[in-house]
């Protein structure tokens, strides 16, 4: 029998897999999608003193952030660039800041 432990460290990792599957977004798409990102957040997604880096951030967390930004329900300059983003292209600029270094 399994430890409880060791059960727990297994539903952990399906979770975090589950979450990767759920994201569902294509980093090479996202990269593409990214070239009206950098004019404010930067090459590298790293952001200055007044933008925040996106680099390095949890696909799903970001895409939920972006996806609020779209509906309005954060208010930001980033509702306007949001607006016009399809599910898609959220889960793919998600999925491609993911794999960036965060600072």
């Amino acid at each position: 029998m399994l430890s409880r432990k060791l059960m727990i460290e297994m539903m952990f990792v399906l979770l975090l897999a589950a979450g990767a599957v759920q994201a569902g977004g294509d980093a090479a798409n996202g990269k593409v999608l990214s070239a009206d990102c950098v004019d404010c957040h930067g090459d590298m997604g790293l952001g200055d003193e007044e933008v925040p880096a996106i680099a390095g951030l949890d696909a799903v967390a970001h895409a939920k952030k972006l996806s609020d930004f779209k509906a309005g329900v954060a208010e930001s300059e980033m509702n306007d660039f949001a607006a016009d983003l399809s599910e898609q292209d959220i889960l793919d600029l998600a999925a491609y800041y993911a794999t960036l270094p965060a600072k």
